[in-house]
């Protein structure tokens, strides 16, 4: 049995809402100066660990658990005390956010928290039930509806109520977008003997990876007088000339130049440390620490019966670089490579789009991230560097040898290169590519492409033999739940135009799902909304409209004028309406701003 479960905190009125989420049965609870259900709580609570069930919720781990913790401890608590709890969390996840945890063996009932699982506690990945809301396309999307420390009047809390209520609601459906997460986690868990389910996926693979590291005798952490601490190899400095292979070299003076620059660096930070540009044949490559880039502008490419478009990936880059060069953290020895290389092999026996198998490639993956982390037992910046700047190097060149044969270079990654040949050099292409795996001891991946339409490195389709298409930036509309879904019609219409020759202004206005022409906007507390001159909430939905009105973001003043609230124009020069309640939804779209839009993505390509 799982219970979705979400609280509200007032300084007089703190309410539980929470759902069965496998049928309709839910419950309400208030604890107010007209009501007081803090034994029933407690009672419920002990009823649920009576039944085997687990409370499932969006950050119960970092908030809502704590405070029903301190009822449950208490066995009978006021409202202001639950509200001051409240207060302290929120205050010391500036400070220290592990400050308010309750750790799973001190807690009275088991919880799954989905804002863990799914990582969002994550700063680049950072998100709120609000915004789930709306990527789920939920009918209602519902904001806190009065400020936080509001004193409630007794009509007020049927309305705090029904925003609990909501939100339970909002985290049921959310779980059962997560089931296949939850019950990989609770199998994981099960196989070995400890608790997986709140850990996201990285946080796992990490784990995994340290228990073999351990089970081979590896060391992974030190004993000292402030207890302990992860093993880890700091360093002072770090010569860019220990991080390039002694394989590699090059003919054109420019990269030439990259590789001798390189070699002449010194560096303390990982992080945005350099990069350095050259112009090669009309294209510009960019090297340095955050990845290789080149790439065409503008431009659509097909294969025809002379032509091809392939794509050149490395397989599994980091991990192969670390196995395949011998790469390893020096405090964890050589042991790691082997560790590396175990893994791997388990994560190939797993079928692709397998929860094992994307766990084992985010673990794989999340090593290289680790190394770069100050907190964690991977952490050595010169093992970071020896695979970002020793990968680059590598797959520059391998770009080198394959524009020696008279071919069109489209893009190049990090991990790999896209041409455009002739079909009678693809013998040569191969022959280049194995004597390239033969030198690195990695593994190229091909795959051919009917048609690509780009805009830029980070922005382009490309379709695949078999039809399925490969999205990036603008051109993505299926989303992960931590981007914003807004306006999907936008970029599902241009891969109709560029993919598929549809016109544009007939498809935009025949599209049939209105929910694709739905943005979403936000602020933080301290600012506010208006539609037109109405207050709306702070996470709001709506479409630009024929009959609409301005919506505004209204920002605290700036330092250097204090008084002056700043005024800024959400899609400036259009109109448009709210509808967090679908039923308010007429839809009187305003066609033109999608259309403009679409032909931002689609005009000047050629």
């Amino acid at each position: 049995m799982r219970v979705a479960y979400d609280i509200e905190t007032m300084p007089n009125c703190f309410t539980l809402a929470a759902e069965d989420c496998d049928s309709p049965i839910k419950w309400a609870f208030e604890i107010s100066p007209w009501k007081d259900d803090s034994r029933a709580i407690v009672e419920w609570v002990q009823w649920l660990v009576g039944h085997g069930a687990q409370m499932v919720g969006f950050n119960n781990v970092g908030f809502d658990y704590p405070v029903l913790h301190t009822l449950l401890q208490m066995g009978k608590a006021t409202p202001q005390v639950l509200y001051d709890k409240a207060m302290s969390i929120i205050h010391a996840q500036d400070t220290n956010r592990f400050a308010s945890i309750v750790y799973p063996s001190d807690r009275y009932i088991e919880q799954i928290d989905l804002f863990k699982i799914h990582h969002f506690d994550n700063k680049a990945r950072s998100t709120s039930l609000k915004a789930l809301e709306f990527n789920m396309r939920m009918d209602n999307i519902s904001d806190l509806p009065f400020p936080v420390g509001s004193i409630l009047t007794r009509d007020q809390v049927p309305v705090l109520l029904d925003y609990n209520a909501h939100d339970a609601t909002a985290t049921k459906r959310f779980y059962h977008e997560s089931i296949e997460q939850i019950e990989f986690r609770a199998a994981l868990s099960k196989k070995h003997g400890r608790d997986f389910m709140n850990h996201s996926d990285v946080k796992i693979g990490k784990e995994i990876f340290q228990m073999e590291l351990e089970k081979a005798g590896v060391q992974c952490y030190k004993y000292g007088p402030n207890g302990r601490e992860p093993a880890q190899t700091k360093r002072a400095s770090i010569a860019i000339k220990d991080c390039i292979p002694d394989f590699i070299k090059f003919e054109n003076p420019e990269f030439n130049r990259i590789h001798q620059w390189l070699k002449e660096q010194v560096i303390v930070d990982t992080k945005g440390a350099f990069k350095v540009e050259a112009m090669v044949d009309g294209l510009e490559f960019v090297v340095g620490t955050g990845g290789l880039h080149a790439s065409v502008n503008n431009r659509v490419y097909e294969a025809d019966a002379d032509y091809m478009i392939l794509d050149i990936d490395v397989t599994s880059l980091y991990p192969s670089i670390a196995i395949g060069q011998g790469y390893y953290p020096e405090h964890l020895g050589k042991q790691f490579v082997s560790t590396y290389r175990t893994l791997r092999t388990q994560r190939i026996g797993y079928k692709k789009g397998s929860a094992e198998n994307a766990m084992l490639k985010l673990a794989l993956n999340g090593v290289y991230g680790a190394s770069g982390d100050k907190f964690s037992i991977f952490y050595d910046p010169l093992f970071t560097m020896k695979i970002t700047i020793g990968g680059q190097m590598m797959v520059l060149m391998l770009t080198e040898w394959l524009m020696s044969v008279g071919l069109e270079i489209i893009q190049a990654n990090t991990d790999g290169v896209t041409l455009y040949l002739p079909r009678v050099q693809l013998a040569n292409v191969q022959s280049i590519c194995a004597e390239w795996e033969k030198l690195t001891d990695l593994t190229l991946e091909h795959v051919q492409y009917s048609k690509m339409a780009i805009r830029d490195v980070n922005n382009y389709l490309a379709v695949s033999l078999d039809g399925k298409v490969k999205r990036k930036g603008a051109y993505e509309h299926d989303m992960e739940w931590h981007q914003n879904a807004s306006a999907l019609v936008i970029a599902k219409v241009a891969e109709q135009v560029l993919v598929h020759g549809k016109p544009i202004r007939e498809t935009v206005m025949n599209w049939s799902d209105k929910m694709d022409f739905m943005l979403r906007v936000k602020v933080p507390r301290s600012s506010h909304l208006l539609w037109g001159e109405t207050q709306v909430q702070n996470t709001c939905r709506y479409y630009v409209s024929t009959e609409g009105q301005s919506l505004t973001k209204v920002m605290p003043p700036l330092t250097k004028k204090p008084d002056h609230w700043r005024r800024i124009g959400v899609e400036s020069g259009w109109t448009v309406c709210v509808c967090n309640d679908l039923r308010d939804a007429t839809m009187p779209i305003n066609y033109e701003y999608y259309i403009n839009e679409v032909e931002k993505l689609c005009l000047g390509l050629h």
